[in-house]
């Protein structure tokens, strides 16, 4: 399925938003008064329930304007501040959901994201300690890697130079498990346990019932949270997406086939994705950004019925304050 407009972006991305009491400010966390304030540029009229996004998209009927508000990685603060707001404004949104972290094996990203805010007295602290731990050239790799650094900052405006470089670093210069192992030593080295913030990062089942009774759809979004899952095997990616729906349709009581949305961890897919989504009965499916990848020979921003474009909403709290 196509769309007749095809340079719109018809999902609004949501991750961290914060309160300053339990959920902190972090960079590209958004608060209550924000959060509406960009309901209110978008316009609440433009904005479509969750089930009625889904049935317009199946009839082809989408048009410019008419976005959607969506929601990834099973994050606490988005039922805790985020929730309240949508039930206000009776908005029914996506919840796009990675289900290892329901499982109490979430992803080490977000207990990064925990540790770097309030460990370290700015982030740029943080990456200063994080870069010395390298035992590689990091000036001869930035060289190398300086087109990609630019590409990113375009495609993340909203993101430091030092954040770009943090991710090049983490997602290609280093294995996971380097990776982890670097963090786990600056976790030891702070004293941090991170185990024991699980249960105010994550959302719990229960949460996840909640939402899906008020109304809000539940979708995939893997079972790990790889951060470049292209670079997974057919079989590896199938492993994620298959235990992705498994893990939720029990959690929700609900057959696998009443799930048919996703949106891509960290915006990373290929052309095996696609195919394991569709055998799944994926139907609707949301990229992360609002570019055209020839590279993956795209035609249009909404490429296809799994390529949906999404604006973060730190690029829009942008526009608002222009």
């Amino acid at each position: 399925m196509y769309f007749t407009n095809n340079n719109f972006f018809h999902g609004i991305q949501f991750h961290h938003l914060h309160d300053n009491k339990l959920h902190k400010k972090t960079k590209g966390s958004i608060d209550k008064d924000n959060f509406i304030k960009l309901i209110k540029f978008i316009g609440r009229d433009n904005i479509l329930d969750a089930d009625e996004f889904y049935n317009r998209f199946n009839k082809n009927k989408l048009t410019e304007k008419k976005t959607c508000l969506t929601f990834d990685d099973s994050l606490r603060c988005q039922y805790d501040i985020a929730l309240p707001v949508l039930e206000d404004l009776k908005i029914k949104s996506f919840f796009f959901v990675y289900s290892s972290a329901l499982k109490g094996e979430p992803d080490p990203m977000e207990v990064h994201r925990y540790f770097r805010t309030n460990f370290f007295l700015n982030i740029d602290e943080f990456y200063d300690l994080f870069f010395k731990k390298i035992n590689t050239d990091l000036s001869k790799f930035f060289n190398l890697n300086k087109k990609k650094i630019k590409d990113k900052k375009i495609r993340g405006p909203f993101y430091s130079i030092n954040d770009v470089k943090f991710r090049l670093v983490r997602d290609e210069l280093l294995t996971k498990k380097e990776y982890n192992e670097i963090m786990f030593k600056m976790f030891k080295e702070k004293k941090f346990n991170h185990k024991n913030h699980y249960k105010d990062l994550f959302m719990s089942e229960k949460n996840l019932v909640h939402l899906k009774k008020k109304g809000h759809l539940i979708g995939l979004h893997s079972h790990t949270h790889p951060t470049k899952l292209e670079k997974l095997d057919f079989h590896e990616q199938f492993v994620e997406y298959s235990k992705n729906i498994s893990v939720l349709s029990k959690i929700l009581n609900c057959d696998k086939k009443e799930i048919k949305y996703m949106s891509h961890p960290c915006g990373s897919y290929n052309e095996n994705t696609l195919k394991i989504l569709k055998s799944l009965g994926i139907e609707l499916g949301f990229k992360e950004v609002m570019d055209v990848d020839f590279n993956r020979k795209m035609k249009k921003v909404n490429n296809s019925s799994l390529e949906i474009a999404r604006q973060n909403h730190a690029d829009i709290i942008s526009m608002m304050n222009k």
